[in-house]
């Protein structure tokens, strides 16, 4: 059973959600909807890269909360509620140089307050980069973010 609040979700649902935002800036790209998950790739080069030549951790972070986002937006009512990070953490297990990273986010919680995510990054071989938790806050919509639909 699907957990989204549009059972037809889609990619091109949510493709037009990065538009002018750090997401599209970076590189993101949406890639899965499944029935209980969103997976999106982002590129490691000079936009995502630590002095190092190595992914910025602070990079990983904003594919988790951007995958992690979307997600909690797509299981509630967009005319009633929001979705707003609350918390993230990460821990960075492998560094990754060049190519791809791809995240994929599962809910650990979804309940009518917070939502909690599992989210994981892998490299192109499959290795694990990142696991990171995402905290969103459901809050009520106000009159003054119905100026941004999502």
């Amino acid at each position: 059973m699907s957990i989204w609040f549009n059972k037809e979700l889609s990619l091109e649902d949510i493709r037009p959600l990065g538009k002018d935002t750090m997401s599209e800036y970076i590189g993101i790209e949406w890639l899965e909807v499944g029935k209980d998950f969103i997976k999106a790739k982002m590129p490691v080069d000079h936009r995502t890269k630590q002095p190092y030549g190595l992914l910025h951790g602070g990079a990983s972070c904003v594919l988790s909360e951007t995958i992690g986002s979307v997600a909690s937006a797509m299981v509630v009512d967009h005319s009633k509620f929001v979705c707003v990070g609350l918390e993230i953490n990460a821990n960075h297990v492998r560094s990754a140089r060049t190519g791809y990273v791809t995240g994929i986010a599962t809910p650990l919680h979804l309940g009518s307050n917070t939502h909690v995510w599992d989210i994981k990054i892998y490299d192109e071989l499959s290795k694990l980069v990142c696991i990171s938790r995402l905290t969103v806050a459901v809050i009520p919509r106000k009159e003054s973010y119905r100026k941004t639909s999502l």
